[in-house]
């Protein structure tokens, strides 16, 4: 690379590659665990020397981290924007099941790795899943508590719902990869996994609604 190339175009063209090594491991990801997973075999479907990744990521790990990252960021602020509506709760649960349903349709491979790496062997990906879905929860309690229903609620209780919520989302997810992965996307068993999902969260909801806590 020339040294007279402009500082902007040289970032520019770094950050295609960081994008490129990213792409090419979420893809290689779809048939193996990150720990299974070769360095030499991201950089091969990049077209760029091994050395060239170190410029980018220290290790897989690093890579894994931000693959994490990637694959829930955008999720956190739509799931956010839909419990911060002013609609009702059955409103409110259709529009969050569709979020999850829309995410897994157009986000497969995000959500089969992020599926798979939770329980993973890569342990600074684990710690970086789990850390997202804390910081989800929070920005979930955030929402619900400001909700009317919420109201006397103590921030503990606040954080238990949430933790629910955020679990039901997760496993809905799962369960939608799963039938997606079969071919049946579009079939009776995608629809039942939306409405065993509006159900549960309904059942959470009806719960919220005459939770006293007795301290126990």
């Amino acid at each position: 690379m020339s040294h007279s190339e402009p500082g902007g175009v040289r970032q520019a063209r770094k950050q295609r590659t960081r994008q490129a090594l990213l792409d090419a491991a979420l893809g290689l990801l779809e048939e193996q665990s990150l720990s299974s997973l070769g360095l030499r075999e991201v950089t091969r479907v990049v077209g760029v020397a091994p050395t060239a990744f170190y410029r980018h990521f220290r290790d897989l790990g690093e890579l894994g981290v931000a693959l994490v990252q990637e694959s829930l960021s955008s999720l956190h602020t739509t799931v956010r924007a839909v419990l911060a509506e002013q609609a009702g709760a059955e409103e409110r649960i259709d529009h969050t099941v569709a979020v999850v349903e829309r995410y897994v349709r157009e986000q497969p491979a995000h959500v089969r790795f992020i599926a798979r790496e939770r329980h993973g062997g890569v342990r600074a990906v684990r710690q970086a899943i789990a850390g997202e879905l804390d910081r989800f929860a929070a920005e979930v309690a955030a929402a619900l508590k400001s909700q009317p229903v919420s109201g006397g609620w103590s921030d503990e209780d606040v954080r238990m719902l949430a933790e629910l919520y955020v679990d039901r989302l997760v496993m809905t997810a799962s369960a939608f990869l799963d039938v997606r992965d079969g071919g049946d996307q579009d079939t009776e068993r995608w629809r039942a996994v939306a409405c065993t999902a509006r159900r549960q969260l309904r059942l959470i909801d009806v719960g919220r609604q005459y939770w006293r806590d007795a301290g126990s």
